[in-house]
């Protein structure tokens, strides 16, 4: 059995979060709304995070941690705005994880003391316990915390995790399948079976080198519709040492034929009806061609994308 996420269990976790959370009046005091909150932090937690975990080698020296940390005022600000630009930037970075996280991506904050009030405020956390815990779980910890606000409109793209949990056991993924989460909002399904996989084979220890590189790498594909959520998505991911073949994109268009096919899926689809009532434009479908009922169009999917003998769980809540 998987072991229990450290989110709900662990006091140390549930501080951290908490902090975090807190620094949200700071972002709405620079009139940033609820479903902005945590893809703005999120800029900031991904470069502290590889400082704090020593994985700074993916950005150039100008882009880290400390050149924006050591600045004040309006140049910190002007600074970081030049940052987010430059780490989207596929000329300047050649890291495709930085670039996917950094695509598009811009601050809405202006006023250069409450960009300052951040940085501090992630400076002063308990970095050394949030390294122990895992940064895995303080970061779905602070998608889970935003999820449950309701104002955040962010609980359609979260699954509880207790629900996600039972269904990997149930389903008990392993190492070596291909596993898909056509729809995989911040990537609760991929790192829950992650997690299982792992406790299964002491953290792929008992793996040989090309089967961990396996999981690591290419066991996991999935697409995500919208996005801010892709790239809660991949620092979801990344922060949980999966550094797979998520995409953003549409299942229900040709993007759905290139998942290819999986051992394993394990989604949560959207409800009602495509957006903007459009059909799927999906060649490949025949039984749910005429129709715009996002569910079943899902269904057809998973039924086309499955290899024979294949395992499917799919959550409607």
């Amino acid at each position: 059995m998987a072991r229990e996420s450290l989110i709900s269990t662990s006091s140390v976790t549930r501080d951290i979060v908490a902090k975090l959370w807190n620094l949200c009046h700071i972002l709405r005091d620079d009139g940033i709304t609820y479903n902005e909150y945590v893809t703005e932090l999120t800029y900031l937690l991904f470069l502290k995070m590889l400082a704090e975990t020593g994985r700074e080698s993916r950005l150039a020296e100008e882009y880290r941690w400390e050149e924006l940390d050591k600045r004040e005022g309006l140049e910190q600000l002007d600074f970081y705005r030049r940052l987010l630009l430059d780490l989207g930037n596929a000329k300047l970075v050649i890291d495709k994880g930085v670039l996917a996280i950094f695509g598009d991506a811009q601050t809405k904050l202006r006023k250069p003391t409450n960009l300052k009030a951040l940085t501090d405020a992630i400076d002063r956390l308990d970095w050394f316990s949030a390294r122990e815990e895992g940064l895995g779980n303080l970061y779905e910890g602070l998608l889970e915390k935003n999820a449950a606000e309701k104002k955040s409109g962010a609980g359609q793209y979260f699954t509880p995790r207790p629900l996600i949990d039972c269904i990997v056991r149930l389903i008990k993924p392993q190492a070596g399948e291909t596993i898909q989460d056509p729809a995989a909002g911040t990537g609760g399904f991929l790192v829950a079976a992650d997690r299982y996989i792992k406790d299964l084979t002491n953290d792929f220890y008992t793996l040989k080198p090309e089967e961990a590189k396996f999981q690591r790498f290419e066991a996991y594909k999935g697409l995500e519709l919208v996005p801010d959520t892709h790239r809660l998505c991949l620092m979801n991911l990344l922060l949980h040492g999966i550094e797979c073949n998520v995409e953003s994109g549409d299942s229900l268009s040709p993007d759905g034929e290139s998942l290819g096919k999986a051992d394993v899926i394990l989604t949560n689809p959207p409800f009602g009806t495509k957006k903007g009532g459009g059909r799927p434009t999906r060649a490949d479908f025949s039984v749910t061609a005429e129709t715009s009922n996002k569910q079943l169009a899902f269904v057809e999917h998973i039924y086309r994308a499955l290899k024979p003998g294949g395992r499917a769980a799919v959550s409607l809540l």
